[in-house]
Order: structure tokens, then sequence, then C-alpha cells
């Protein structure tokens, strides 16, 4: 039987970890799946490994996306899993749920994931579903307890607050001289996580996803 131990090792040769896992019951997984870890980018090491990848290389469209594909398939096959991603179907899987019932990533002040590691740079490439039930990690302390909070401040345009997001004001900012610091080096107010300070993401890889999201 799989266990977490080889399942992380699987993942970490592709500059990935698990992020948060969840049971059958704890939250509504699909058919089938007893035990569900989500997939996130490892730190600084994931970008370096991501554009060395043909994905990258190949000048075609949305290569993260199908970088991921690619090579989570690949690791379900290996592993007898299932995998599921956070993009191509509709409507989508729940990844916001899923990872909230993880007991790992919570809803943050401003409304996005937060992760005791991550921070506000928490994202997911896919995840994994397994027919057996895995030991999980435990649920970690909530990062934003204690915390001042500058995300809720940090927005040049206060597009993204406790009071929900403005996305026109965001992308019109973007569009804007002025913009060109969150778009060269990620939003502001992820950047402005104490938590995803100290997680260190790759400048370049938060432009990468700027670019993405503003196109």
């Amino acid at each position: 039987m799989v266990g977490l131990a080889q399942i992380k090792a699987e993942i970490e040769r592709h500059a990935l970890t698990v992020a948060g896992g969840v049971q059958q019951g704890a939250a509504v997984l699909p058919h089938g799946v007893a035990s569900l870890l989500l997939i996130a980018p490892e730190g600084q090491r994931f970008w370096s490994h991501f554009t060395q990848t043909p994905e990258y290389r190949d000048g075609q469209p949305d290569p993260m996306d199908r970088w991921s594909v690619r090579v989570l398939s690949a690791v379900a096959q290996s592993l007898d899993a299932q995998a599921f991603f956070p993009f191509g179907i509709s409507p989508p899987h729940p990844f916001f749920t899923w990872a909230v019932a993880s007991g790992q990533a919570r809803s943050s002040p401003v409304q996005w994931l937060i992760h005791p590691d991550q921070g506000l740079w928490l994202s997911f490439r896919g995840a994994l579903g397994f027919a057996q039930p895995i030991a999980l990690p435990a649920p970690a302390p909530a990062p934003c307890e204690g915390c001042a909070r500058p995300c809720v401040t940090a927005c040049p345009v206060g597009a993204l607050t406790d009071k929900g997001y403005d996305l026109p004001a965001c992308h019109a900012f973007l569009d804007s001289p002025e913009g060109a610091d969150c778009l060269n080096h990620g939003c502001a107010v992820r950047r402005a996580c104490p938590v995803s300070q100290a997680f260190g993401r790759d400048p370049d890889q938060s432009a990468f996803h700027m670019r993405h999201f503003h196109r």
C-alpha cells in the first residue's frame, strides 16, 4: 500500500510538495477517492525546475497547465491514483473547499487561501486521489492569528480587501504605469503577507503568473 512518504518522494522529483490532504467525509471527494492530496509548487526550487521543461520552452499557450497535466498524470499512474486539476473542467473541482477541509490552508482576511508555509503564494498544480485511506498531515495552526494583517491595506488601489475583490479595478491598475510593480513582481497583497515573505518565491514566477492573469 502506498504511503505518504512514498508519495512525497515521487512528487519532490518534480519540485512539488504536498500542501494538505483530506479524507472522504471531511469533504465531498470524487467517486472512488478515499484520500486526496493537494499538490503545490515547492518554494524556490520549483521555478528553476519548471523553466527547464519542454512545455516552458516550446512557446505554446498555457505551459504550466500542460506541464502539470503531463507530470501529475504520470505520477498518478505510477502510484495507482487519480489526478485532478484546478483547470480544464466545468464546473471546476472544489479546490478551495478541499484546501480548507485539509486543516492546512485557510481563508485569509482578503478571502484568498493562506497556507502556513506558503502564505498567500499558495497555488495548486493539481491533486492526487487514492482509493485507500492515507495518513495525512496534521492540521496546522492558523497563520493569521496575531498577525497585523498588512494584506488588507496592501493593494495600491484598494481592489482587494476584507470587503471583497474588485477585479476590474485590479486590471485597470495593471494597465497603468503604476501597476508595473505588481505586474513584474507579483500582487502587492500577496507580497505583504509575512508568511509569503518567508516563503521566498522567485519573482520571475510571480511575473509569469501575473502575465497569465492579466492577458
